[in-house]
């Protein structure tokens, strides 16, 4: 068979601008981490770009780059790290206030750290309302406070030198938004922006300013934010990758390990129990019902999609999923995140599974940072546009095209190959489709 033909992916010269949105526990983790491991004091352990390998062609063949070295992604000394928050400390501060960090992992990087201080948000206390932040931009309408997140965009690139930009949402849950008029057409949205509807959060702010000026956006919450008609065109129209929702991290990476493994299995599921204790300031946010809804909408999708009771209605048709979160100061940024599973077997027989996870929520969203940051600028390089399913792997509730009856793809093995051979594809190598027949079948 001939070979397929790669990609033309444009090379990753220069400076690679990471904007984030919010500079608390996850953008101050992620930050000090590059800077640990551009110094060579510690590995970046959690991130695929930087750790994993790719295998290319036949197993006796044992070709297994990193994917570092096969895909052309940014060197992390490329970076340059700028962010917006209604809180004005810089990151060291910030780093030190979340409390994820040990001294001996902030203090070698504290100069650093303290260069990056906070460009004033876009802020809006109704969509969080357990924030309080002074650092925050002025404007009569949501159109002035948008073309002044354009200005720091283009600011920043200037002043830092930077080649190319990609955005990343790191920032709190706002409210529960359901898409409206107002989102439906890049009109009506820049239309609501100028009258203030409250249909337009923050968040999206950033989105529309992100894509105005060229940059790739990320959204690591659960927030209504690019994933509305309006800003899927936009992307489209000006060839820029987009996706998300909401990072992927302790919880919901166990539901979509243990879920597709009693699907497999053809294991039934009576009822699933989770419930979180957290005192980050996420904990404090998602204290807030309206906020809490959002992140339970992105929670509790995941094991529909995996299980489809309406395919499998005698194992999955009756499900009791409940989740819970709750605000416990003392616990800081360590999660605890405790499941209690109802399963059944062979002729119905009753048994039970119980996973207590206690993770360290930035240490685990850390590594997908980075991870977005390098595939978004390399999906803009290699000419991809609008929403990028092949990084769902990174989110609990993975953007999709919408029309023709596509749904997202929440297993995350099936996520794990469908990144790995959207690599392989953009290189001009073989998919691996693990067949294999051919080691067994005479020609």
């Amino acid at each position: 068979m001939p070979q397929p033909a790669a990609r033309d992916i444009a090379p990753a010269k220069g400076k690679l601008g990471v904007l984030l949105v919010g500079l608390g526990a996850v953008s101050t983790t992620f930050i000090a981490g590059v800077e640990n491991v551009r110094r060579g004091r510690a590995l970046p352990i959690g991130s695929l770009t930087q750790m994993a390998t790719i295998r290319l062609g036949q197993r006796p063949e044992k070709r297994a780059p990193k994917i570092k070295d096969f895909a052309p992604l940014a060197a992390l000394e490329d970076l340059v790290f700028a962010a917006w928050d209604p809180i004005p400390d810089d990151a060291y501060t910030a780093a030190k206030k979340a409390g994820v960090l040990e001294p001996h992992h902030l203090e070698p990087v504290a100069d650093f750290l303290k260069s990056i201080t906070p460009m004033p948000a876009a802020f809006d206390q109704h969509y969080v309302k357990r924030l309080h932040g002074t650092n925050v931009k002025r404007g009569k309408t949501k159109r002035e406070l948008a073309d002044q997140l354009r200005e720091d965009i283009r600011a920043f690139k200037q002043r830092a030198g930077c080649d190319r930009l990609v955005m990343v949402w790191c920032a709190s849950t706002e409210v529960f938004i359901t898409p409206g008029p107002a989102h439906q057409s890049l009109a009506a949205f820049e239309q609501a922006m100028e009258q203030n509807d409250q249909a337009i959060a923050p968040s999206m702010l950033y989105a529309w300013a992100a894509l105005m000026e060229g940059v790739p956006f990320a959204n690591g919450a659960p927030n209504l934010t690019v994933d509305v008609p309006a800003l899927e065109k936009l992307a489209e129209e000006r060839h820029l990758p987009i996706g998300g929702k909401d990072f992927k991290t302790g919880q919901t990476m166990m539901k979509t390990v243990l879920s597709p493994a009693f699907k497999a299995r053809m294991l039934g599921v009576a009822g699933w129990y989770s419930t979180n204790i957290l005192g980050n300031r996420d904990g404090e946010v998602l204290d807030d019902p309206e906020s809490f809804k959002t992140k339970e909408e992105s929670k509790l999708g995941v094991l529909e999609y995996i299980l489809q009771p309406e395919m499998y209605p005698e194992l999955y048709g009756n499900v009791f999923h409940k989740v819970r979160i709750n605000y416990y100061p003392p616990r800081g940024d360590n999660k605890e995140g405790w499941d209690n599973i109802d399963i059944f077997g062979w002729l119905g027989y009753p048994m039970q599974i119980k996973v207590d996870f206690l993770c360290r929520d930035s240490i685990l969203a850390a590594p997908l940072v980075l991870d977005l940051a390098l595939l978004f600028d390399l999906a803009h390089r290699a000419g991809l546009s609008g929403i990028q399913e092949w990084l769902s792997f990174y989110f609990k509730s993975p953007q999709v095209a919408t029309g023709g009856g596509l749904y997202p793809e929440h297993d995350l093995f099936i996520q794990h190959t469908k990144l790995k051979n959207t690599l392989r594809w953009m290189m001009g190598e073989d998919q691996i489709t693990h067949l294999g027949i051919e080691y067994y079948e005479k020609v």
